[in-house]
């Protein structure tokens, strides 16, 4: 089906000849009272950018965490290139490749660029240097940080400097850098520019636009709308603990996007 036109009733768009490379079916979460996700289907295909928006409290934080492990939902499916999978935690999800970064980064200022980019996931020597003395292959990480930064033609001036020295546009691209290396499914980036000046925003929005160029999905959890329009191929629109609708950013205006995310634009739904 082809991508609804602007000024029409926003479509769910139609995506049904290709099998997703993360789905979920009817995910539902209570905290208490209060339903987080009431039904929540989620659909990301390959060598797509997913934005993922919708106002505060309307549960799309509670979909991205059950996607990326840190959530176990109390019903509902979640699938992984059309296989029934369930995660326990974070570290299920990254086992499975799917690596997540996060508004807060996880990197160590006090530590330099290799050592971030294998943080957790050191390489050890071979022989007994590394499996009786535990002693790390230097030579080898710097070798394969830097293979992953030039792929992403991503421009640092040493790989040996601290993070701490580096610009928070190169701090978030470090991080994403680092969820590239070790995805081998999908990256999940929450909020990439929330902090960020025009400038290091636009470096960082590149970065991504590279990551999905080189074959990986990623879901981009945004409320900047300008850089939702500039790189998105969909936008998934969240509202009271569900989907609403998947638009395409050709098709609608943002103001479009921001009443049907609101509420004021009415949706006609159609299967994904």
């Amino acid at each position: 089906m082809p991508s609804p036109e602007r000024g029409t009733p926003p479509q769910v768009a139609d995506q049904s000849a290709r099998t997703p490379v993360l789905s979920a079916q009817g995910l539902v979460k209570h905290y208490g009272q209060v339903v987080a996700m009431d039904g929540a289907d989620f659909d990301l295909f390959p060598g797509e950018i997913l934005a993922v928006i919708g106002d505060n409290g309307a549960g799309k934080s509670t979909l991205i965490k059950a996607l990326s492990g840190a959530v176990i939902p109390d019903s509902g499916q979640i699938f992984l290139n059309g296989e029934a999978i369930n995660f326990r935690s974070p570290l299920d999800a990254r086992r499975y490749g799917i690596e997540t970064v996060h508004q807060s980064l996880a990197v160590a200022p006090a530590l330099n660029i290799v050592d971030n980019m294998f943080l957790g996931r050191e390489i050890r020597r071979p022989g007994p240097l590394g499996s009786v003395f535990r002693m790390l292959d230097k030579k080898k990480m710097l070798a394969d940080a830097t293979v992953y930064m030039q792929d992403l033609k991503f421009r640092i001036q040493s790989m040996q400097q601290a993070v701490e020295t580096l610009s928070g546009g190169q701090r978030q691209g470090v991080a994403v850098a680092r969820a590239a290396a070790f995805a081998r499914n999908v990256i999940i980036l929450d909020e990439p520019t929330a902090a960020l000046g025009v400038k290091e925003s636009g470096m960082v929005l590149e970065l991504i636009q590279k990551v999905r160029d080189r074959g990986l999905p990623v879901i981009l959890i945004s409320h900047n709308m300008p850089h939702v329009f500039e790189i998105a191929d969909r936008i998934h629109i969240h509202r009271m603990g569900k989907r609403t609708a998947i638009v395409r950013p050709q098709a609608y205006s943002m103001s479009d996007v921001v009443a049907i995310m609101t509420g004021a634009l009415e949706v006609n739904k159609q299967s994904n």
